[in-house]
C-alpha cells in the first residue's frame, strides 16, 4: 500500500487524508485528521460468497476508546466493554450513507470500521469517520460507487458554521450532518430549535457547497494512492427464471396487492412463494434465486402502480395520511401515557418523572456530561406478528429512539423551570410504516399528560420516493411495502412553528435540492393535519401532576453553608434523607431540590435544612432536642450542629432548684432564641417560648 497524504481546508482546520503508514494489511485504511482529532478507518472484504446468500453482508463497527482523549474508563473494568450509545449512532451514521452506493448482485462481506485514535474535546469524530469511510472504500479493492464527502453544519446567531466545535453546538438553534456526493444529498441528520423549512434547506445547500471540495480532496487521494478494484462475480437471477416467475406470478400479485390489510397481503406473498418453489424446483431452480426473483417481481409490480397508475398499495393519494387516533391517561399509575395509532402503526408511550438522582451520566470522550431528558424506543416482534429473541435493545432501536428524543428535545423544559429527570418509553405495539414518527407523536401526548410544561406540540411524519429516471413520485405516510421497495425514508419532525428534527435515508445514489425542497413542503403539510389530530385531545399540557409522580420543591440556601449542610462525610445530609425518605440535590450556586410523594416528609425534609441553612433568628421558636445538662443550664440543639444554652432562669417560670426537675438528656422541648452574643454563642429560653404559644 502506497504511503502518501493529502489535506483539504474544512471550516476552520484542515482536513488531512493519510494512508500506507498503518493498518497496511486492510483493503483499504486512512486516517483522517482534523484539528487533533485523528479517526483511523479501515475497509476489508471476504474473498468469496457464502453458499445460498442473498443479501449484501455490510457491517460497520466503530470504536471510541479513552485513551484518545488521555483519560482511563472509570468504573471497576478499565477496559471498554461493549458500544456505547453514541458509537452506535456513529456507526450507523456511517452505514446509511454507503450501503447506497455499492453495487448491486455484490453479496461478499464487507466490513467497514472505524477507530478514534486521538480526540482534542473540541471536533466530534463522526464525521471525520464518515469520510473516512469513503475513503478507504476508494483506494481498497472493493467496488464502490463514491465518493461522498460529509459535514457538521451549526446555525449560531444567523450564521452558519461548518465543522463546529461542541461549545459551538452547544449554543446553535441549528445542526445538520449531510453527507453527499457531485450530484445530490445521500444522508440527512439534524435536530433544530423550531426553524423554518426555508432556512433549513438554506443551511442544507451551504453544506452541500462546502462538500464539493472534499469530494475533489478524495477523487485526487483515490488516483494517487488507490488499488485496482477486484473482479468480483455479482449475483443475478437467471433471465429465464426471471421471465417465468413474471409469467406466473404478475397475475396473482395484482389480486394479492388488492388486498387491504398488510397481514393478508403477507399471507398471500408465501403462498404464492411456497407454489413457485413447488414448480420451479423441480425444473433445476434453486429455492432462493425463486425467491429472490419473486422479490424483484413484487418489487416491479408495487413500483409499477404507483409510477404508472397513479395507485398505492392500499388505495390512498400520494399525499394522504391514514386514519389517526390518539388516547391520554390510558394507564392507571402511570405518571403520564399516551397511544397514537396511524393506520398499523401503534406506539404507547409511557412518561416517568423523577429527581436529580435518575439523570444519567455518560462517560464520553469529551469529558462526563448529564442528561435529565431520556427516550427510549422498544420493537418487540409481535409487533410485526413474527416471533423472535427479546434481548437488549439492538442498533435500529437505539437510532429511532435517538431520533425521537433529538425531535423532543428543542420543546422540553428548562432544568431551573422544571427539575425533574424526564423518561418517556415507547412500546411500539404495531408496525407497518414510520413506528419513530408515531413515536414522536405518541411521547408528545404522553409528556403534556404527565403535566411537563413542553413549549409546544410536536408531530412527526414519514415520506417515500419511487423514483425512476425524471420521474419521481413522493408518498406522505409511507407504509412498509413502500418503505421496502422504495427508494427513500425521510423523516420530518416538528412543531407549527418549525422544524425540530429531520432524518434522511436513501436506496439510491442521491437526490437534488430542489426535490429535498418539495419533500420538505409535503412533510410541512401532514405535519399540521397531525397536530390538529393530537391537539384536539389535549391542547397544552395538564396543569398539575400525576398524584403518583414525585414533588421537588426548589430551595435557595447561602452557598457557604452547603458544607454544613452536607455535614463531614456527608453525615448531616444523610441523615435528613434517612429520616423522611425524601430525595436531596444539592447544587453549587445554593439551590437544593427537595423530591418526594409525600408532601409531609418533603416539608419536614425543608424544615431540617432549613434549620441548619438559615441564620439563627433571634426571637424565633425552634424545636429543640436537650443534649446536654449542667448545674447552670441545659444545652439543647435547635440544629444539627447548632446548639444554645438555656440557662437554668430560663427553664421555667418559676423557682428551678436543679435543671433535672424540668428537662432530661434527650427531651424535645420548644425553645425561643433570646440572643446571640459576638463569640456566636445562642441563648435559648424555654420559659418565653412557652409565653409566646
Amino acid at each position: 500500500m502506497q504511503e502518501g497524504i493529502l489535506k483539504a481546508k474544512f471550516g476552520d482546520n484542515d482536513l488531512i487524508l493519510q494512508t500506507g503508514k498503518i493498518a497496511k494489511q486492510a483493503g483499504g485504511s486512512v486516517t483522517v485528521q482534523c484539528g487533533g482529532t485523528v479517526v483511523l478507518v479501515t475497509a476489508c472484504m471476504s474473498k468469496g460468497v457464502k453458499e445460498g446468500r442473498d443479501f449484501f453482508p455490510l457491517t460497520v463497527e466503530y470504536q471510541e476508546k479513552t485513551y484518545a482523549a488521555g483519560r482511563i474508563p472509570g468504573g471497576f473494568f478499565k477496559r471498554e466493554g461493549r458500544p456505547s450509545e453514541s458509537e452506535i449512532l456513529t456507526a450507523r451514521l456511517i452505514d446509511r450513507p454507503i450501503r447506497p452506493l455499492f453495487p448491486e448482485g455484490l453479496f461478499n462481506e464487507v466490513q467497514v470500521m472505524g477507530m478514534v485514535l486521538s480526540s482534542d474535546g473540541a471536533i466530534d469524530p463522526d464525521v471525520l469517520a464518515v469520510n473516512g469511510a469513503s475513503v478507504a472504500l476508494l483506494i481498497s479493492d472493493i467496488p464502490f460507487s463514491g465518493p461522498l464527502a460529509c459535514c457538521r453544519v451549526a446555525r449560531l446567531n444567523q450564521q452558519f458554521i461548518l465543522n463546529p466545535t461542541y461549545a459551538q453546538l452547544e449554543k446553535a438553534d441549528l445542526e445538520v450532518v449531510l453527507a453527499a456526493n457531485s450530484e445530490g444529498v445521500v444522508m440527512l441528520e439534524s435536530k433544530a430549535q423550531e426553524v423554518s423549512e426555508e432556512i433549513f434547506l438554506e443551511a442544507v445547500k451551504f453544506a452541500f457547497e462546502s462538500l464539493q471540495p472534499i469530494i475533489h480532496l478524495q477523487k485526487e487521494f483515490a488516483k494517487l494512492y488507490g488499488r485496482p478494484k477486484a473482479k468480483i462475480e455479482y449475483r443475478k437471477i437467471d433471465p429465464a427464471l426471471q421471465k417465468k416467475v413474471e409469467e406466473l406470478a404478475q397475475s396473482k400479485l395484482k389480486e394479492v396487492y388488492a388486498l387491504s390489510r398488510k397481514e393478508e397481503r403477507e399471507e398471500a406473498v408465501d403462498l404464492l412463494a411456497k407454489e413457485l418453489e413447488a414448480t420451479l424446483t423441480q425444473e433445476g431452480y434453486l429455492a432462493a434465486d425463486i425467491k429472490v426473483a419473486l422479490h424483484e417481481v413484487e418489487k416491479d409490480e408495487v413500483r409499477r402502480k404507483i409510477l404508472h397508475q397513479n395507485v398505492r398499495i392500499d388505495g390512498r393519494a400520494f399525499n394522504e395520511i391514514r386514519p389517526i387516533t390518539c388516547e391520554v391517561s390510558v394507564l392507571p399509575r402511570t405518571h403520564g401515557s399516551s397511544l397514537f395509532t396511524r393506520g398499523q402503526t401503534q406506539s404507547l408511550a409511557i412518561t416517568t418523572l423523577g429527581t436529580g438522582e435518575d439523570e444519567q451520566m455518560i462517560e464520553a470522550l469529551e469529558g462526563e456530561k448529564y442528561k435529565s431528558f431520556m427516550l427510549h424506543y422498544s420493537f418487540p416482534p409481535f409487533s410485526v406478528g413474527e416471533t423472535g429473541p427479546v434481548r437488549g435493545p439492538g442498533r435500529r432501536e437505539i437510532g429511532h429512539g435517538a431520533l425521537a428524543e433529538k425531535a423532543l428535545l428543542a420543546v422540553m423544559p428548562s432544568k431551573e423551570k422544571f427539575p425533574y429527570t424526564v423518561r418517556v418509553v415507547s412500546e411500539i405495539l404495531e408496525s407497518n410504516g414510520s413506528s419513530s414518527m408515531a413515536t414522536v407523536c405518541a411521547a408528545t401526548l404522553s409528556l403534556m399528560d404527565a403535566g411537563v410544561p413542553i413549549k409546544d406540540t410536536v408531530s412527526g411524519i414519514a415520506l417515500g420516493l419511487i423514483k425512476e429516471g425524471d420521474k419521481a413520485v413522493i408518498l406522505t405516510d409511507i407504509a412498509g411495502l413502500e418503505d421496502h421497495f422504495g427508494d427513500m425514508d425521510f423523516k420530518v419532525a416538528g412543531t407549527k412553528t418549525g422544524v425540530t428534527a429531520v432524518q434522511l435515508d436513501l436506496k439510491i445514489q442521491g437526490i437534488d435540492l430542489n426535490l429535498l425542497q418539495k419533500c420538505l413542503a409535503q412533510a410541512k403539510e401532514a405535519r399540521f393535519i397531525i397536530l390538529e389530530k393530537m391537539q384536539a385531545v389535549l391542547v397544552a399540557p395538564r396543569q398539575e401532576l400525576s398524584a403518583y409522580a414525585p414533588r421537588i420543591d426548589v430551595i435557595k440556601v447561602n452557598p457557604e453553608k452547603i458544607g454544613e449542610l452536607i455535614g463531614p462525610g456527608g453525615k448531616t445530609i444523610k441523615a435528613i434523607i434517612a429520616a423522611t425518605g425524601a430525595s436531596i440535590d444539592i447544587q453549587d450556586d445554593g439551590t437544593v431540590l427537595v423530591g418526594s410523594t409525600d408532601a409531609v416528609k418533603s416539608g419536614d425534609a425543608i424544615k431540617m435544612i432549613k434549620a441548619i441553612t438559615d441564620e439563627v433568628e433571634v426571637g424565633r421558636v425552634y424545636l429543640a432536642k436537650v443534649k446536654r445538662i449542667m448545674p447552670f443550664g441545659a444545652f439543647c440543639e435547635i440544629a444539627p450542629r447548632k446548639e444554645g444554652l438555656v440557662h437554668v432562669s430560663e427553664l421555667a417560670g418559676h423557682f428551678v432548684k436543679s435543671v433535672e426537675e424540668v428537662v432530661k438528656i434527650g427531651d424535645e422541648i420548644r425553645v425561643k432564641v433570646i440572643g446571640v452574643d459576638e463569640m456566636g454563642r445562642i441563648n435559648l429560653s424555654k420559659k418565653q417560648a412557652e409565653e409566646k404559644a
